[in-house]
């Protein structure tokens, strides 16, 4: 019989609510412990994860969950700034690390998070990122297997309500990590480095901050080249009008169906308040122990996750993955190359997680890896900032 791994949650957050539906359907997982600031969190988790026998735990500070003997690895969860110390203190203890994205907010960060995870010989994976969904994984595997030419041209598109769903001040704040660059580029980047061959040479970009009351970047527009002479653009926007679910038959981020009728939902709810406090008051009930906790039933939904439209131009096809397959355009015909509708959301996820500690299978998206993506995001910012062309030295292939 397969035996679940043993994951510990820090932080029950808006994060860790767009996780749960994994997290608690997913066979090869089971959550025994976790650990957060809120009281009622904890208790929520303890009511939700407790068996006969064998009671869940919650814990008010990380380090007590890393003393955890049970716990055999820790889904970190915290605001981004708290990374890198939360993956060194669970590093330390012996614990195999997956970390959400970005990484870090430094290229110094990743390489001491990296370097712990290998002094203590655990892994570290950063997720969930878009590039572990199924329909990027399969055009990845496409492109490798040769059979279309090479990837030469990769077009990205994403337009969300990213900026007006409710915040917490520091997610304004550029410095702290703040804006649509670290939180959502950290998801495009990622899916393009996959389909490009991850070794991106430089990037030319510009960012925008079209509204003074969200004094961070909102959107930006990116220019890949990679070194085989391969290029991608990338366009984002958080701005809450154009919405690209459209273009891909109003099926959400997550798999789910969309309601055309909802245009304008995150700013009218965030109309409705007049303080940042009031704004973190309205994003405290978003997450774990305050909303639906979700544990009971699976979303419904209709396909895989993904990241708005994407089209891959090879030598010899087109390729754009959807929620229900890879849609291939060829010289004579077009076909959809499809895959199975997801039974657990994200199970890519754990998939790679439970492969790395249980088989030693090296994982794709391990620290390398993450720390390549967020040069990328830093490089965006520095471009918009500077004028320039950058140049990257970080960048590796996907394992």
């Amino acid at each position: 019989m397969t035996e679940p791994l043993r994951l510990g949650v820090v932080g029950l957050g808006r994060a860790f609510m767009l996780m749960l539906p994994t997290l608690a359907h997913h066979p090869l997982i089971r959550l025994v412990a976790a650990a957060d600031p809120r009281e009622e969190a904890r208790r929520q988790f303890e009511s939700d994860f407790s068996r006969p026998g064998s009671p869940a735990r919650s814990y008010d500070s990380v380090e007590r969950l890393c003393a955890d003997d049970a716990v055999e690895a820790l889904y970190i969860a915290s605001p981004h700034q708290f990374h890198v110390a939360h993956v060194r203190l669970a590093a330390a203890r012996g614990k195999h690390v997956l970390v959400e994205k970005p990484m870090a907010l430094t290229i110094a960060d990743c390489q001491a998070m990296i370097e712990a995870a290998d002094a203590a010989g655990v892994h570290l994976l950063v997720g969930h990122s878009h590039s572990y969904d199924a329909p990027y994984l399969k055009a990845a595997e496409l492109i490798r297997s040769g059979c279309f030419g090479r990837a030469r041209m990769i077009t990205a598109s994403n337009h969300t309500d990213f900026l007006y769903r409710p915040r917490r001040p520091e997610e304004l704040d550029t410095a702290q990590g703040g804006g649509v660059v670290f939180s959502q580029g950290a998801h495009q980047v990622d899916v393009v480095r996959l389909l490009g061959g991850g070794l991106v040479s430089t990037v030319r970009a510009t960012t925008g901050r079209f509204d003074p009351a969200r004094p961070t970047e909102g959107a930006y527009q990116a220019f890949l080249i990679f070194a085989d002479g391969a290029s991608a653009t990338l366009t984002y926007s958080g701005y809450g009008r154009y919405d690209s679910d459209e273009q891909l038959g109003w099926i959400g981020e997550m798999g789910q169906r969309r309601d055309p009728e909802s245009y304008g939902t995150a700013r009218r709810g965030l109309a409705q308040v007049s303080t940042p406090e009031e704004e973190a008051a309205l994003k405290n009930t978003r997450t774990y122990g305050v909303a639906n906790s979700s544990v009971a039933a699976l979303p419904a939904a209709l396909g895989h996750n993904h990241f708005g439209p994407v089209t891959v131009c090879c030598e010899q096809a087109d390729l754009r993955p959807l929620a229900e397959g890879v849609m291939i355009y060829a010289d004579d015909r077009r076909w959809l190359e499809g895959l199975p509708a997801p039974t657990v959301p994200r199970a890519e996820v754990v998939d790679e997680l439970y492969a790395a500690v249980r088989s030693g299978i090296a994982p794709l998206h391990c620290g390398a890896w993450g720390m390549a993506t967020l040069e990328v995001c830093l490089a965006i910012l520095e471009s918009a900032h500077t004028g320039r062309e950058i140049a990257l030295k970080h960048q590796v292939a996907p394992g």
